[in-house]
């Protein structure tokens, strides 16, 4: 495989381009402790409700509901839940410039995200850059979630990519297994100059 045929660089958007912590999100919304908010995290992000709600199943509005009647909460505390999930989200350092850099060179930048309706349109109007990419891949538009295969290869075939021309930044390193197994290049993301690193070391010039 000639690694230094790379072409298309694809950013997954939370906890590499932007603050993802359904931790602090809970402290900030129910104003646990820091194991209280832990299990509540889980409760709240791992339930089925949000898994529907980033395969696009369900509104914000309709999980919200569900919330209520499913998890026992308040509208005010899902009124503070989905402000605290969208405002928590600041851009992480380094990236964007990263993305900017790598454009520059004439690589052409993608995302591939899990990631909510609402959420996507906040992230549009609060930062600049979205415009940045060719084209996103978004879990609530095609009604599935990495690291399922499907969404790599939707990825490749909507946008004519070449996996092997392909490298994919996501934080969790499952995700960067799927991409692993669909032939795509793949980097775990922790933080910007340890993916610049790791992109030179795949040969890309930037």
């Amino acid at each position: 495989m000639n690694t230094n045929k790379i072409r298309n660089v694809v950013f997954d958007v939370g906890n590499v381009i932007v603050r993802w912590s359904p931790v602090e999100i809970v402290r900030l919304t129910f104003g646990y402790s820091a194991q209280e908010a832990e299990h509540k995290a889980k409760a709240i992000f791992q339930h089925d409700i949000w898994m529907a709600l980033n395969k696009g199943q369900l509104t914000e509005q309709q999980a919200k509901q569900q919330y209520q009647s499913t998890l026992g909460l308040s509208e005010a505390e899902c009124e503070r839940l989905f402000y605290y999930i969208k405002e928590t989200q600041i851009q992480i350092f380094g990236t964007v410039d990263l993305i900017k850099r790598l454009k520059q060179a004439n690589y052409r930048i993608y995302a591939l995200t899990d990631n909510v309706h609402e959420i996507v349109e906040h992230l549009k109007h609060r930062y600049d850059f979205w415009p940045l990419f060719e084209a996103a891949t978004i879990s609530a538009e095609l009604g599935m979630l990495k690291p399922s295969a499907d969404i790599y290869h939707s990825l490749l075939s909507s946008n004519n990519l070449i996996a092997q021309e392909t490298v994919f930044l996501d934080d969790m390193p499952y995700n960067v297994d799927g991409a692993i197994q669909c032939e795509l290049h793949a980097i775990q993301f922790s933080d910007a100059q340890l993916a610049e690193d790791a992109l030179r070391e795949l040969g890309l010039e930037f």
